[in-house]
């Protein structure tokens, strides 16, 4: 038995897909990107990135970014009855791992100093929107 979870203070997903599932005492997210909450756009802003008129990027600053995606993620996992403590495994996908791992691997650590979950970091060359980055995460939580 699943529950689905829907947030309207997190960005509203690109595809037909809940944002959490609780499946006992088990949280899956779906993939969290930066984009901010507020508009149900999927081409609602994003932190730090920079597009031409086609909609391609011309730039993006990763720090930004990951500070909204952890925010998004903390949202998430909040408002689905857990907490940033619970987090217990983290896979991120990073499109430029040459250029952005550093500072995701700083910032990640500020995040993460006290709970360590599990982690697995992929380059892939790209996400469905503009983004550099999408976080995949499993919680507890209490049933």
């Amino acid at each position: 038995m699943s529950e689905k979870i829907e947030s309207k203070k997190a960005p509203k997903p690109v595809g037909l897909y809940p944002h959490a599932r609780k499946v006992g005492s088990l949280l899956f997210l779906s993939g969290v990107g930066p984009r901010e909450a507020g508009s149900d756009s999927t081409d609602s802003y994003v932190p730090g990135l920079e597009l031409d008129k086609e909609g391609k990027i011309i730039s993006y600053d990763i720090e930004a970014q990951c500070h909204s995606v952890f925010k998004n993620v903390r949202t998430i996992v909040e408002e689905s009855g857990s907490n940033w403590h619970q987090i217990v495994d983290v896979t991120v996908f990073l499109t430029n791992m040459k250029d952005d791992f550093s500072t995701y691997n700083r910032i990640y650590a500020e995040y993460f100093a006290d709970n360590q979950p599990c982690r697995t970091t992929v380059e892939i060359k790209s996400l469905p929107t503009p983004i550099a980055i999408e976080l995949k995460v499993i919680a507890t939580i209490a049933r």
